[in-house]
């Protein structure tokens, strides 16, 4: 079983809109998925209640997250996403205790980027694999990065920090899909959000794969550094 956990301590950076977008991504009949909205702000269980299919499912974990990922190991659930509040509360703590890989969102703020630090002193402590993902950014120009975007992602990589090549672009389809309790790719197919979530997704597994030893190529995450 692979337990993704999307934590920051900056609220705002935008874990539970990925959590929401991936999840609706990476369900299917075939591949089970499991969402723990672990955030008392609900956010996630607000935009689950809009989808109204109960797919993926979504059970509360604002009380704790160990008892969850333990019956979903039982019940053969394949991913589980955990969606968690910005702090580094007992809840935070055993969600990164439990995960397979750590997601830390950025909008490449001061206080994200001091968020960041943070969310990755506490997985290296726990020694449990993260990446960072550039959150929020304006759009490529030419398939060419902003100049923030360009010396923000230089700076993590001289700290050593695991960032993952693409972005997530700041996008009307993102919020928009949520409001209809969508993923980005069932709001509008082929667009350019759901071609960004489509690719993070395909970074993600790439990453579990090569935590497992299935995979030998490049990925994104790293376990301390």
């Amino acid at each position: 079983m692979n337990v993704i956990v999307f934590a920051s301590r900056k609220g705002g950076s935008g874990k539970s809109t990925l959590t929401a977008h991936l999840a609706a991504h990476a369900y299917k009949p075939s591949r089970s998925v499991l969402l723990v909205d672990a955030d008392p702000q609900g956010s996630l269980t607000l935009w689950h209640k809009l989808r109204g299919t109960n797919e993926p499912p979504l059970v509360d974990g604002t009380d704790g997250v160990r008892a969850i990922v333990s019956s979903a190991k039982r019940q053969g659930y394949e991913w589980v996403f955990i969606d968690t509040p910005p702090t580094m509360s007992a809840v935070v703590t055993d969600a990164i205790h439990a995960a397979t890989l750590i997601i830390i969102p950025a909008r490449l703020t001061l206080f994200d980027l001091a968020a960041i630090k943070e969310t990755m002193d506490l997985a290296r402590q726990l020694r449990r694999p993260y990446a960072v993902v550039i959150n929020g950014v304006p759009p490529r120009r030419d398939n060419t990065e902003s100049p923030f975007v360009r010396e923000a992602r230089a700076a993590l990589t001289s700290l050593n920090v695991p960032v993952w090549s693409g972005q997530i672009t700041t996008r009307n389809n993102y919020s928009l899909a949520l409001a209809e309790g969508e993923g980005a790719a069932e709001y509008e197919a082929g667009s350019e959000a759901a071609n960004e979530i489509a690719s993070l997704w395909t970074a993600i597994d790439k990453s579990v794969k090569a935590i497992h030893g299935h995979y030998a190529g490049v990925a994104m995450h790293r376990v301390a550094a």
